[in-house]
């Protein structure tokens, strides 16, 4: 059974050459805007959830969290590449939630 010890290279695989590297960029090409976009999603998204939670916070929560689901469902079809998606979706749906929360709490009123 030499073919099955043998060490081809084709099937040895490689080391990355450098370490881990976050990037919006997977596809080569820069898109400041929309990764601008991807991560002021998910910050609101996020400040809508914790603001929701607070009973006092309603109305800076639903409007926070309205404005994140916008900016969301925008930015999520212009979105270039998986990443962006992720943020982007991950933005969407805590901003869905803490408008949910700050509407249960007392909305915009």
């Amino acid at each position: 059974m030499p073919e099955v010890t043998s060490t081809r290279p084709e099937t040895q695989q490689q080391a990355p050459a450098h370490g881990l590297r976050l990037t919006l960029n997977s596809d080569g090409q820069r898109h400041p805007a929309l990764n601008a976009a991807a991560i002021l999603t998910l910050l609101a998204g996020v400040a809508a959830f914790a603001l929701g939670l607070v009973v006092a916070a309603h109305l800076a929560a639903t409007i926070i969290g309205i404005a994140a689901f916008a900016i969301g469902m925008i930015s999520q079809m212009l979105s270039a590449n998986t990443e962006q998606r992720v943020l982007i979706v991950a933005g969407i749906i805590a901003g869905a939630v803490g408008a949910g929360l700050g509407i249960a709490h007392g909305g915009l009123g």
